[in-house]
């Protein structure tokens, strides 16, 4: 007897996956549990274990391929009668109960279909309509990575005119809605731009071409969209340190040998806090279509994680209510995470504000591109020795440079300056950061 193990859901709200590498070939025997793959979704990879025991007849998906949940993935020429037997019998039945939730009662017959064979374009949209549709509306085709853009933007996909095949909305017809509904607020101004196509670069030499992750492709389309849609600008300053890293090495050295690595990214989680419950402005989100400032009355600071798989923002949640010890145990935590790609969508979900350290790089200065929908983005750059007068005397101090980048909509620049000011003052002031705390 055959069994068809289909792709399980991989976490809530996680409607298609990519596959990224398969661990079995055809005609490898597995046990019931083996990992047989590795599936990426827009932020994260899962293993997938397979529950039943037996031969692997058939794989029905190829790495870099994106296929929705509850399609098939392997076919398995049971081993045991009865373990697989049973097996299947408990599976299939949990696949069964699923697909009502995902169809209408007229469409409960359709899916089953689809499965058997390699998955269709359309079927994703299919699979998301009760979590998209409006009651008594069909809802537009678009794959679960555009109707989570379109979430995550408030944007309702019955206003968006899809362009590509069949009518199906894409992620560059959402950005492009976002574009008209800011007037051209955008940094281009002058609405949607489409990148010519590139010339034949082979007539010049050898060349190689990577597709890019899921995970690349997700942060490149949202930080695109980000850009064009948000008026950026940057404000430069330089943070005096010299006694907040020498009170930092010391409790390093000292009580704190033991405990969490207290970094220079955990101390300005705290003072970003301090600055956002002064500037609530900065804490907030611009809604284009009601012309009204979202103010957020909690704390949830992302902090910018470099993986060799791309870039991730895991959010400390709440960081209002934790101290300086708590935020550098759980930012360390959150590191080690997102370089395993353990990471968890709710782990890098709900920010309103984001910090990029590129302090241990290098630079001295940079425009960080703000984390839509918040509105401002603190970017740190290395630490460097400089001679400074200090009432008629020369002294040597530490400074940090750092640069605030703000959507220019909702933030002027007056307010950026002050912004910046009370962040400088924190960092060069361990007495007014441990008081405001």
């Amino acid at each position: 007897m055959s069994i068809e193990f289909k792709l399980p859901e991989v976490s809530e709200g996680v409607n298609e996956a990519e596959i990224s590498s398969i661990t079995v070939k055809e005609g490898d025997s597995i046990s019931a549990g083996s990992v047989v793959m590795e599936v990426e979704t827009e932020k994260a990879v899962a293993e997938i274990e397979c529950p039943h025991a037996g031969t692997v007849s058939k794989i029905h998906v190829s790495e870099g391929d994106s296929v929705p949940i509850g399609a098939v993935l392997l076919t398995i020429a049971e081993s045991n009668g009865a373990p697989a037997q049973e097996e299947a019998k408990s599976a299939e039945p949990k696949e069964e109960k699923e697909e009502p939730k995902a169809e209408k009662p007229a469409k409960e017959q359709e899916p089953p279909k689809k499965e058997e064979s390699k998955p269709s374009s359309p079927q994703p949209a299919q699979q998301t309509q009760p979590t998209t549709s409006e009651a008594g509306k069909i809802p537009p085709p678009a794959t679960p990575s555009t109707r989570r853009l379109a979430r995550e933007l408030g944007v309702d996909l019955h206003q968006v005119n899809g362009t590509g095949p069949g009518g199906r909305i894409t992620v560059e017809d959402v950005q492009g809605f976002v574009r008209q509904l800011t007037s051209g607020g955008g940094s281009g101004g002058g609405g949607p731009v489409t990148a010519p196509p590139l010339p034949d670069f082979s007539q010049y030499g050898e060349v190689e071409r990577r597709k890019l992750s899921k995970l690349e492709r997700t942060a490149a389309s949202h930080l695109s969209m980000a850009w064009q849609v948000i008026p950026h600008v940057t404000q430069h300053d330089l943070a005096d340190i010299t006694n907040l890293e020498e009170s930092r090495k010391t409790f390093m050295s000292t009580v704190g040998k033991n405990g969490p690595k207290v970094t220079m990214t955990a101390v300005a989680v705290k003072a970003a806090v301090n600055a956002l419950k002064a500037y609530p402005n900065f804490n907030a989100s611009y809604d284009a279509q009601s012309g009204e400032l979202v103010l957020k009355q909690y704390y949830n600071i992302g902090i910018a994680v470099d993986t060799p798989y791309g870039l991730v923002v895991p959010v400390i949640k709440n960081a209002d209510k934790k101290s300086i010890l708590d935020i550098a145990q759980e930012t360390t935590e959150l590191a080690i995470k997102a370089r395993d790609r353990k990471l968890s969508m709710d782990e890098m979900q709900g920010g309103t504000f984001t910090i990029t350290n590129l302090g241990g790089i290098g630079g001295t200065g940079f425009t960080p591109i703000v984390n839509y929908p918040e509105v401002a983005i603190l970017g740190m750059c290395r630490s460097r020795n400089e001679l400074r007068l200090d009432q008629g005397e020369i002294v040597e101090r530490m400074m940090m440079p750092i640069s605030l980048s703000y959507d220019h909509r909702v933030i002027n620049g007056a307010d950026a300056a002050r912004f910046v000011s009370k962040l400088v003052r924190s960092f060069s002031d361990m007495f007014q950061l441990l008081t405001d705390c």
